[in-house]
């Protein structure tokens, strides 16, 4: 399994928190969903199917994108 953290600058809340572990837990791959609100970070455990790619592509679609 795959780790990465993800600074996410758009994290304001607990909605926002929310929000990003409901959507990115239900892709296929997707292990666990760890979002630090303080720290502005979403760290994701992953395998394929899933991929960095897709779950940057998910972080923008619901307008919490990930910084390069």
């Amino acid at each position: 399994m795959t780790e990465i953290t993800y600074q996410v600058p758009n994290i304001h809340c607990e909605h926002c928190a929310r929000t990003i572990r409901q959507e990115l837990s239900e892709m296929m791959g997707i292990h666990r969903v760890v979002v630090n609100v303080g720290q502005k970070a979403v760290t994701v455990g992953f395998e394929p199917p899933a991929t960095d790619g897709q779950i940057r592509g998910v972080l923008e679609e619901i307008l919490y994108p990930a910084t390069p």
